[in-house]
């Protein structure tokens, strides 16, 4: 982390909420085998576990949900008892409170550039 970023450490721990829904995403991902990458996984990990994100994680979490923001349209989208690859996925990043909480990190970064 860059001693001069904006942002303080309590503001880089993942919310119980992003916790919560990578919590989700591996469990669904153990019960149906599939659903994220090796990266997806280890992502779920770290934000179940409420492990402070870097500037980079920051950046790569912007860019994984502007790319999978389009999975939404899939067939079983949120569907819990029969779950798309796409949206278990998208709760190992975090879901849509991940996409919003890394949105005002990202917009927070910028405007100190």
């Amino acid at each position: 982390m860059n001693a001069r970023s904006p942002l303080s450490d309590k503001q880089r721990i993942p919310p119980k909420a992003v916790a919560d829904c990578a919590a989700l995403g591996l469990m669904l991902r153990e019960k149906h085998r599939r659903g994220g990458t090796e990266v997806g996984h280890a992502r779920g990990l770290q934000l179940k576990n409420r492990e402070p994100v870097s500037d980079r994680d920051i950046k790569s979490m912007y860019s994984y949900f502007a790319r999978h923001e389009v999975d939404k349209r899939s067939l079983y989208w949120g569907m819990k008892d029969k779950p798309s690859a796409g949206y278990i996925a998208w709760l190992l990043w975090g879901g849509d409170p991940g996409r919003d909480w890394i949105e005002g990190l990202r917009d927070a970064l910028r405007d100190a550039e």
